[in-house]
């Protein structure tokens, strides 16, 4: 950085002749007023020397600070700075766009944050109710219903704005995601190249481009495009977590580790990368370092399902069965007690247990076990089976429970 430095070459000098008599009035206005022009030219070349006189507007001031901590991946001061904002202000739009986009990104940062995206839908619902022709607004709403699970809405929300801008990156990006969502992968191609046209360096389109690559099996040029948006911004975990994901569809095991490192190294206390460790190391069958990693997640998040899932199926393979039972009657269990919808069920947590019971001889966690699956098989359409002969297991048949006897 170059600093200018003004320097004033005033000399203060006793003046050695003096004049007697009486000064005219005309010469006296004039001194007066060249004095008066020396102080006002003084004052104002000190205020822009140290910006005495900066009139930053409020709303300038405000936007800046939770831009820059997004640009930082530091999406909780980000997400907290404009919250601020829209408290004094509920139609800032630039603070509505940093709030909703750090709250979609952070839903992907950890595990416990999907609830992010529901927030972030009333953010904008609540907007479009008070803004209802805004388009800024509308594609806002379009990019938070395409990430919530509601493509049809969010694709027309966007094709809205677009007949009026047809080039509006974020409902461009929001259409390209919405028709990937449903499966039209070579539409999404198109609409998140045309996104990446309007504005190289978005991090959004850029996402949705990479994204639209891996849908096709492009994993190489997905790599390659979401490593611009990383550029761009290195500290959104969400981008590292797909890198990896794409890295681990090319088999190269080294990428994704690294992707998966830098997660660490920004977020150490983040559990979702400590599973996705684990499930790694368990692939890499390096199994020491994938049990340290899932006892790691069953420690921090012992309410997450998926950590008892892939402990106990890691003692599975490892030929462990009386911890790979207990582990996975964890996750069964976890998962009764909170309602997960039987679509989202881990449900190889009662297969699997089931096997590890039948291998230990355990009739009566076998027949628990297998009896609460065909249960949920009946009350929902499952693609998993999981059959025995109509007497039972074979091994249990005339095996009386413990309750029954």
């Amino acid at each position: 950085m170059r600093i200018n430095r003004q320097q004033s070459h005033l000399s203060f000098r006793s003046n050695r002749r003096r004049r007697s008599g009486c000064v005219s009035l005309p010469l006296f206005l004039g001194v007066l007023v060249g004095i008066t022009g020396m102080i006002v030219i003084s004052w104002q070349w000190l205020g822009q020397r140290f910006n005495l006189n900066a009139t930053t507007t409020p709303q300038t001031a405000s936007f800046a600070a939770p831009q820059a901590a997004f640009d930082q991946g530091d999406l909780d001061t980000a997400i907290d700075m404009a919250q601020q904002i829209l408290e004094h202000n509920p139609d800032d739009i630039d603070a509505l766009k940093i709030l909703t986009r750090a709250l979609i990104y952070r839903s992907y940062s950890d595990y416990n944050q999907s609830i992010d995206r529901t927030i972030a839908l009333d953010v904008t619902t609540a907007a479009l109710n008070r803004m209802p022709n805004n388009i800024d607004v509308k594609a806002l709403h379009a990019f938070v219903l395409q990430a919530v699970g509601r493509p049809v809405e969010a694709a027309a929300l966007a094709r809205e704005v677009l007949n009026i801008d047809a080039e509006h990156t974020l409902a461009r990006t929001a259409l390209a995601l919405s028709y990937g969502s449903v499966g039209s992968f070579d539409v999404a191609l198109r609409e998140s190249q045309r996104a990446v046209q309007s504005t190289s360096t978005d991090i959004d389109a850029l996402r949705a481009l990479a994204i639209s690559y891996s849908d096709l099996g492009q994993y190489q040029r997905a790599i390659e495009t979401i490593n611009r948006a990383i550029a761009n911004n290195n500290r959104l975990l969400a981008l590292h977590f797909e890198k990896a994901l794409y890295a681990m569809q090319l088999g190269d095991a080294d990428a994704a580790t690294v992707a998966y490192f830098q997660v660490v190294t920004y977020a150490p206390e983040n559990v979702k990368v400590r599973l996705r460790l684990c499930e790694l190391s368990s692939l890499l069958r390096e199994r020491d370092s994938a049990i340290s990693y899932c006892q790691q997640v069953t420690e921090q998040a012992p309410d997450w399902a998926d950590g008892w899932f892939q402990l106990g199926y890691e003692y599975f393979l490892q030929g462990d069965f009386v911890a790979a039972r207990d582990n996975l009657n964890r996750c069964s269990t976890l998962q009764v007690m909170q309602n997960i919808p039987l679509a989202q069920r881990h449900f190889e947590c009662w297969y699997l247990q089931g096997q590890a019971a039948e291998i230990l001889g355990d009739c009566e966690t076998l027949l628990t076990t297998y009896n609460e699956f065909r249960a949920m098989a009946t009350d929902a359409a499952i693609q998993e089976t999981w059959t025995y002969p109509p007497e039972g297991p074979p091994n249990c048949v005339g095996f009386v429970a413990t309750a029954e006897r």
